[in-house]
C-alpha cells in the first residue's frame, strides 16, 4: 500500500513558511499501519504540478493533495488535478451559497473571484469545509484514492478528521499507540542518563528524546500488526518505568502544555495566582490566560518593565532597587510578595532578568533571570542562567516560573 503526500504552494519552496500538514497527516496515516512512500512538495506552477500529478497516479494507491485551492490565480491544484484525470470541472451552487453565506456571516460582501471555490472535480466527493471557503474533495482513480485538502491546517485538519480518516479506516494495516512525555528542569544529557538501559531493543516499539524550546520530550511509540491492545500495553509497560526515574520532572503524559498542567491544579485546589514581570514583559499572563477558565485562578498581572513601575505599582523600596539592582534576589522576592498581597492571591510569581541582547554586564551576564514565588509559608528565590536569543531567554524565564509553581503544587 503505497501512500504519497503532495504540498502545494510556492511559498513553502521559501526560507518563510514550513510544511507542518504533511507530518500530522503521516502520524495519522502511521496510526493505521500505513507508511508513506513519498513526501514532495511543488511550487504554483501548471507544468511542475501536473507532472507530479501524473507521477503519483502511476504508483500511488493513496495520493493525499493539500493546498491550492484558494480563490487566487496561482490557486491551480483543482484545476491541473481535471487536467491530469480527464475530468470536467462541475459548477455546484450549493456550494455556492455557503461561501457567500460565510462572508455574510462576517458582513461583506464576497468577492467574485471566491466563486472558482465552488467549481468540483466530476465524480468527486465535496468535503464540507466548516473553517473556510474551499471545500476539500475526495475520488478514486483506478486503484489510486485522492483527497484534496486546503492549506490552512485549521481547515485542513478537521476535514481530514471528519471525511478522510474514516475512508482510510478500512484500509488499516496495523496498530501504533504513541506517548509523549513532557519533562522540564531537566537537561537532555540529565533524561539520557535517568532513563539509560530503558530504550527498547525490539523493532515493535521505540523511543526517541527531542530538546525542544525549555523542554525535553520522550516520544514512546508501539506497533502490533494485528490489534491494538499489545501496542498500548507495550508503551504503558514502558511509560511505566520512565516515570518511575523521572518522577516529577515530568509534567505531562497527554500532550499538555505547563500552563495547562499549573492552571488544572490551580483550579483542582482551589487556589489562586497574580504575576509580576520585568523580562517577560507579559509573556507569563500571557499564557496562563490562554488556557480556558483561567479567570478562576488568574486574578491579575503587573508589567513591572521600568523600576519607577516596580516602586510604584509593587511597591519595592527604591532604595532596594540601588542596593540590589533590579535584576536580583531581592528584588524578585520583593516582587513576588509584593504582587501577592495588591492582588490577595493565594501565590505570587515574579519573574526579572536580562534578556539580551545588550545590558549585559561581567557580573550579571545576559540570561541571568531570577524567578520568585511567594506563598503564605515563604518565598522560593531561584537564580538562572538561560541561554540564546531575547525570544529564547524570555520563554525559558516564564518556563521556569511555572515549573516552579506546579512543583509546589504537587
Amino acid at each position: 500500500m503505497k501512500t504519497e503526500i503532495l504540498a502545494v504552494g510556492s511559498e513553502l519552496l521559501t526560507p518563510f513558511f514550513q510544511d507542518t500538514n504533511s507530518l500530522y497527516l503521516t502520524e495519522r496515516l502511521n496510526d493505521l499501519g500505513l507508511a508513506v512512500s513519498l513526501k514532495t512538495i511543488v511550487g504554483d506552477d501548471r507544468e511542475n504540478l501536473l507532472l507530479c500529478i501524473k507521477n503519483a497516479l502511476l504508483h500511488s494507491d493513496i495520493l493525499l493533495v493539500m493546498g491550492g485551492l484558494g480563490p487566487t490565480e496561482d490557486d491551480i491544484t483543482r484545476e491541473v488535478l481535471a487536467e491530469a484525470l480527464g475530468r470536467k470541472l462541475i459548477y455546484r451552487d450549493d456550494i455556492f451559497q455557503k461561501i457567500e453565506a460565510r462572508f455574510k456571516r462576517r458582513g461583506i460582501a464576497m468577492p467574485v473571484a471566491n466563486k472558482k471555490q465552488a467549481y468540483i472535480l466530476e465524480g468527486a466527493d465535496a468535503l464540507e469545509n466548516k473553517n473556510g471557503t474551499a471545500p476539500g474533495l475526495w475520488l478514486e482513480e483506478g486503484r489510486t484514492r485522492i483527497a484534496l485538502l486546503p492549506g490552512p491546517p485549521l481547515e485542513l485538519k478537521p476535514i481530514f478528521e471528519e471525511y478522510v480518516w474514516p475512508k482510510l479506516e478500512s484500509l488499516q494495516r496495523g496498530f501504533t499507540s504513541r506517548r509523549v512525555l513532557k519533562i522540564a528542569g531537566l537537561t537532555e544529557s540529565e533524561v539520557e542518563t535517568l532513563i539509560a538501559g530503558l530504550y527498547p531493543r525490539g523493532p515493535e516499539c521505540g523511543l526517541t528524546i527531542l530538546a525542544v524550546p525549555s523542554q525535553i520530550e520522550l516520544h514512546l511509540y508501539a506497533f502490533s500488526q494485528d490489534a491494538s491492545s499489545p501496542a498500548a500495553k507495550n508503551i504503558e509497560e514502558l511509560e511505566g518505568k520512565i516515570l518511575a526515574r523521572l518522577n516529577d520532572s515530568v509534567f505531562s503524559t497527554s500532550g499538555e502544555e505547563l500552563e495547562e498542567v499549573v492552571g488544572r491544579l490551580l483550579g483542582k485546589q482551589g487556589k489562586t495566582l497574580a504575576t509580576a514581570e520585568s523580562c517577560t514583559g507579559g509573556l507569563l499572563g500571557h499564557r496562563l490566560t490562554n488556557v480556558p477558565g483561567s479567570s478562576e485562578y488568574f486574578l491579575e498581572g503587573f508589567i513591572a518593565y521600568s523600576n519607577s513601575a516596580k516602586i510604584r505599582d509593587l511597591d519595592i523600596p527604591e532604595k532596594l532597587i540601588q542596593a540590589h539592582g533590579a535584576v536580583s534576589a531581592e528584588v524578585a522576592r520583593a516582587m513576588a510578595v509584593g504582587v501577592r498581597q495588591k492582588a490577595g492571591a493565594s501565590y505570587g510569581l515574579a519573574v526579572t532578568g536580562i534578556a539580551g541582547p545588550t545590558g549585559g554586564t561581567a557580573e550579571k551576564p545576559v540570561g541571568l533571570v531570577y524567578t520568585a514565588l511567594a506563598r503564605d509559608d515563604g518565598v522560593d528565590v531561584t537564580k538562572n542562567i538561560f541561554l540564546g536569543n531575547r525570544k529564547q531567554i524570555k520563554f525559558q524565564s516564564s518556563q521556569k516560573a511555572l515549573d516552579m509553581l506546579r512543583r509546589h503544587l504537587l
